[in-house]
């Protein structure tokens, strides 16, 4: 069962109906829930602002459930904010993340061409990571965003793009990953990305 974290993220449904296509169980998880459920895998998606989405899941008590399952096993994927709220603080409101990733989320600055980026981008996998099975390299991948991840270790940087500079995309290890971009709106690609992360 893919566990998907409710906090009121604007992309939430977009990614639990691409989960749905592709056969899997999910499960909206609004707030902590038994051990005894079958969470084999946890979503984490996102649009708005990290300090409101990191209140609501602090206030919840879903800061807690995520790092305890985390820490018990269970894998999770952070999409578009949702990544940015693996690392451990934010510009955006000068907030402290969840701590899964070191590292930090800057703005882009004003010698940026455009802020947000906005589109699609090309992703190159630096990793070989599973996440990319299947996907060719330097694929598309559709972006919207104002901040950008930035792992402390070069290890936890799995895909980079290019906007005005080469920034960490797909970051993340064997058990905890977060993509900058919407896969459930990135056509086949993105659409693969969620298959091999949920296989």
């Amino acid at each position: 069962m893919i566990g998907i974290i409710d906090y009121g993220a604007g992309n939430l449904h977009s990614v639990l109906k691409a989960i749905d296509r592709l056969g899997f169980e999910t499960r909206l998880i609004t707030k902590p829930i038994d051990h005894e459920e079958s969470i084999t895998k946890l979503i984490l998606p996102g649009v708005g602002n990290a300090k409101v989405a990191m209140d609501v899941l602090n206030n919840s008590g879903l800061s807690h459930y995520i790092k305890e399952q985390v820490a018990e096993g269970t894998p999770i994927l952070g999409v578009c904010l949702g990544m940015q709220l693996l690392l451990e603080t934010s510009e955006e409101g000068n907030t402290e993340g969840l701590g899964l990733i070191k590292g930090s989320v800057p703005e882009f600055k004003e010698n940026i061409e455009k802020v947000p980026h906005m589109g699609w981008n090309q992703v190159k996998d630096v990793q070989n990571h599973f996440l990319f099975h299947d996907i060719p390299e330097n694929s598309d991948f559709y972006f919207v965003h104002s901040f950008y991840a930035k792992p402390k270790e070069e290890r936890d940087i799995l895909g980079v793009t290019n906007y005005g500079f080469d920034f960490a995309s797909v970051i993340g290890n064997e058990q905890v990953m977060g993509v900058q971009f919407h896969p459930e709106k990135s056509g086949k690609f993105g659409i693969q990305l969620l298959d091999n992360y949920c296989k």
